[in-house]
Parts: structure tokens; C-alpha cells; sequence
């Protein structure tokens, strides 16, 4: 299959769905029910200092950015991908990419482990439910 085709072929509320699925799942794991406190605590971020951040930009350009994402694995993916593929194809890319170098980075910048398996698992957990939600969504 050529760009063209797999561009035209692409869902674009599914991967917009996705996309949404990533943002919410951020908004889950980065609360006060999974792992706000340490993931504050190996940052260094405060409750006080979160005021200071212009919060509209932080979140529109978080969405845009997993939009960006789940156009690229819905790219990957193709769309004649089964929700198992998909779900499969979002969970290497998030292990075998994005951890990874996720794991580069966290060792050059000497972070801690749990800094490392917060940001890296959210990835991957992400990236597996968007390949779901693509393949799934004909």
C-alpha cells in the first residue's frame, strides 16, 4: 500500500478517540488514585509551583501531542489491523521504543527508578489501549 492509501484509509475519529484515551488515562495516572505523590516527589513538582504553569498550554498541547501519536500508530498499524494487533503493535512500540529510550534518557539524566516506570509505563500502557481502540474501530 502506497502513503496515499494508507492516508486516505485512515479513521480519523478513531484515532482522534485514541488520542482521547491517552489524554484521560494521563489524567488517571498522574492523580491522586495512582501516582501523583511520587511522581511530584521524584520531579520536584509542588502543589504551589503547578499555579505558576499556564495549565491551558500544558493540556492542549499534551492532547495535540497524543493526537500526533495516534495518527502515527494508526499509520503503523494499517488499517485492516484486529483490535488484538493493534493493542499488540501499541504495546511493542511502547515497550520497545519508548521505554526504551525512555530508560536512556532516565539514565543519562541520573532519575530514579520509580521516575522511570511512571512516565515509561504510561507510555506503554497509552500506546497499547490507542492500538486497541485502532484496530478495533473499523
Amino acid at each position: 500500500m502506497n502513503m496515499q492509501n494508507a492516508f486516505h484509509n485512515l479513521n480519523w475519529l478513531a484515532i482522534f478517540v485514541a488520542a482521547a484515551s491517552a489524554f484521560v488515562l494521563g489524567g488517571l495516572w498522574y492523580s491522586p488514585l495512582m501516582f501523583v505523590k511520587i511522581w511530584m516527589k521524584e520531579t520536584g513538582i509542588t502543589p504551589d509551583s503547578t499555579k505558576k504553569t499556564n495549565m491551558f498550554k500544558i493540556f492542549g498541547l499534551s492532547f495535540l501531542l497524543s493526537l500526533v501519536a495516534s495518527f502515527f500508530l494508526a499509520m503503523f498499524i494499517g488499517h485492516n489491523a484486529g483490535a488484538g494487533f493493534g493493542a499488540m503493535a501499541g504495546f511493542m512500540a511502547g515497550l520497545g521504543w519508548v521505554f526504551t529510550f525512555m530508560g536512556i534518557i532516565c539514565l543519562f539524566e541520573s532519575r530514579s527508578l520509580a521516575y522511570f516506570l511512571i512516565n515509561a509505563m504510561y507510555s506503554v500502557v497509552s500506546l497499547t489501549i490507542m492500538g486497541f481502540i485502532l484496530g478495533a474501530w473499523k
